[in-house]
């Protein structure tokens, strides 16, 4: 069972994901989820970098696709100015909306990957529905009330994963 938290790859920040490394594996398609994987929850819009980030995956053909538990107004003034397709009140884990996203940029499973902050929605839906996980750190220092649950238990799923050997961890969590 604790199988389905164990994220197939993890990085400090979407930075560290190299797009060469994805086209090498056959990937053409992200799924990315939206507060605190991209920005900070409470961030109305993109940062520059990350702009360019977005830019970079489109000028080496990769689609992506927003897939966020936040509500519309949140998603779609995040997601639109940027020109991205998105879904929102995805109610990750269930596997409803990574098909539909999947559908959306018309690929694979096994050419799309899964990317986001949380074990118990991002890593464990990826995991269930047959996507390659890619965990980030947070990149908040603060979360919403649902989030700061999870996270409690994310943390013991994270340390039981270190005890095992099978995560190396910076305790950034």
């Amino acid at each position: 069972m604790l199988k389905n938290f164990l994220p197939n790859q993890h990085v400090k920040s979407i930075y560290e994901i190299s797009v060469d490394d994805l086209k090498d594996k056959g990937v053409k398609g992200v799924i990315t989820d939206l507060d605190n994987t991209l920005v900070e929850w409470d961030r109305p819009n993109a940062t520059p970098k990350l702009i360019e980030w977005f830019k970079h995956l489109k000028e080496q053909g990769m689609a992506v696709t927003i897939v966020s538990n936040n509500n519309e107004t949140r998603v779609k003034a995040f997601a639109e100015p940027l020109g991205i397709p998105y879904i929102y009140k995805a109610r990750k884990p269930m596997g409803k909306a990574f098909n539909k996203a999947l559908s959306t940029m018309n690929l694979k499973k096994d050419e799309t990957v899964v990317i986001g902050d949380q074990l118990l929605t991002d890593v464990l839906g990826g995991n269930r529905n047959g996507y390659h996980t890619i965990l980030v750190v947070p990149v908040g220092k603060t979360d919403d009330k649902i989030t700061k649950f999870n996270r409690s238990v994310e943390r013991r799923i994270l340390n039981w994963f270190k005890r095992k050997g099978l995560l190396q961890w910076e305790d950034e969590q």
